[in-house]
């Protein structure tokens, strides 16, 4: 086992991680920018180097100074969480240069996957359903082509994309063309590669994925999957284990199908399927992600399972200590997202201090996040503050909990997406699991037709 990682990330992750490392008798070595002197992962952890100026590119993505500081702190392994440097497969090929273990899958693996297009190509030549789509498209000319060969909507997405970023939704040409415009650039920020492709769009599917632990001897599980589907701008905001409305048949479906991808790409580390599912359990593999998710602990508390441990133990060499038939799952676990954002706002960011800050307790609720009273939320960096975690023997009793946990949490002046949550938690068609990825829009639409009556009736 490893006596001393780097933890290249930060916020509630890095304090995730570190909290796996001391329970493994790991020493921990946290990086931070200039703006997150004060954050909770660099007071937590054994040793705290500061990597740059504030800006993410700065810092976070500057690999230069991350090999430096593990190479001064004498690390074995580096861990880099989700988001950031987490599938940046020339990260961890400089890793293995240096004689450092990336806690993560070979960077084959993550340039395979990384690459959504060349991702669709293996995932059918492995024999399993995707949307029907282009390879990389040249031009917007070419896009209306093949849209108008499949028929709208069809949906634009960035060859290199993940959270969202570079992807579109277009209903007719006209915005096609600008759809494809819009996503070209943004892909272009985000991931340095402007590449696109195009798939048919799936109206209202269920976003379901399953969680993956494969070792380096061959042994690959699935852990069951998660329901993703309430999230807006193609971001999660809710997510929970088990899906409310999948049958045993298509679970176990999505599982094989899962465990097939990853040894179709000699898949090591934790990993996490993507699948589009329609009203009828049809399902179309989305993507993979070759990191850790934000939402991993609603599969840790219906398993038992701890997926960080997990994945520095497979890291160090360890062999998984069970087999497919070992892993069951109970009850039911769900997770809010809370950002610092304003929802009634077009959820615009809530950057600044934070004054009050009254997390849940009690049975069954566990509360990821890395700020408190006096902290100040920098405006540099993604606006999850934390998450708020529940467990229930079975769904209605996890909703009753989430409900009671939410209503006790305070955070404030800041605005967040407590109140959001609140709302849905209380909703006839979310307590039923009617959910789709259309959720949130048709809530936010009731919203503001609810408003505009209000102000009509009191003029």
């Amino acid at each position: 086992m490893f006596k001393r990682i780097l933890i290249a990330n930060r916020g509630e992750i890095a304090v995730r991680i570190i909290r796996a490392c001391r329970e493994l008798g790991i020493e921990t070595v946290a990086v931070y920018s200039k703006a997150d002197k004060d954050s909770m992962h660099v007071q937590l952890a054994h040793e705290a180097i500061c990597i740059g100026n504030s800006p993410s590119s700065e810092s976070y993505l500057n690999i230069p100074s991350i090999i430096s500081a593990a190479e001064i702190a004498d690390v074995e392994a580096i861990h880099p969480g989700y988001g950031f440097l987490a599938e940046n497969a020339h990260f961890a090929e400089i890793c293995e240069s240096c004689q450092i273990k990336f806690i993560g899958p070979k960077p084959e693996s993550i340039r395979l996957m990384g690459d959504k297009a060349m991702a669709r190509q293996t995932v059918s030549k492995a024999g399993l359903p995707i949307t029907p789509g282009t390879d990389v498209i040249a031009d917007q000319e070419e896009a209306l082509r093949f849209a108008k060969k499949i028929g709208y909507p069809v949906i634009i997405k960035a060859k290199m994309g993940g959270g969202g970023k570079g992807m579109k939704v277009a209903h007719n040409d006209g915005k096609l063309v600008s759809a494809f415009l819009t996503a070209r650039t943004e892909a272009e920020a985000a991931f340095g590669n402007g590449d696109l492709y195009i798939e048919k769009y799936i109206e209202e599917p269920r976003h379901i994925e399953m969680q993956i632990l494969a070792d380096q001897y061959g042994t690959t599980v699935y852990l069951g999957e998660r329901d993703c589907s309430i999230q807006r701008r193609h971001q999660k905001l809710i997510e929970e284990a088990p899906s409310p409305s999948l049958s045993k048949k298509t679970r176990k479906k999505l599982g094989d199908a899962a465990v097939k991808i990853a040894k179709a790409v000699r898949y090591e580390n934790a990993g996490t399927i993507e699948f589009l599912v329609d009203k009828d359990e049809n399902f179309y593999f989305m993507e993979m992600n070759t990191r850790l998710q934000v939402e991993h602990p609603v599969t840790e508390l219906v398993t038992g399972i701890d997926i960080v441990k997990e994945q520095i133990r497979i890291a160090a060499g360890e062999k998984l200590g069970y087999s497919q038939e070992d892993i069951h799952t109970t009850g039911a676990a769900i997770e809010c997202r809370i950002n610092a954002e304003d929802p009634s706002n077009s959820f615009m960011p809530s950057p600044g201090r934070i004054d009050k800050y009254v997390p849940p307790g009690g049975p069954w609720v566990r509360v990821d996040s890395h700020v408190y009273a006096g902290y100040v939320i920098p405006p540099f960096y993604d606006s999850m503050i934390g998450k708020v975690i529940v467990y229930g023997h079975h769904r209605h009793e996890a909703i009753a909990t989430m409900a009671r946990a939410l209503s006790e949490m305070q955070i404030g002046p800041i605005k967040t997406t407590i109140p959001l949550h609140l709302r849905i938690m209380n909703r006839p068609d979310f307590i039923k699991g009617k959910v789709n990825t259309g959720f949130i829009d048709r809530l936010l639409t009731q919203t503001q037709t609810q408003a505009k009556k209000e102000i009509h009736e009191s003029v």
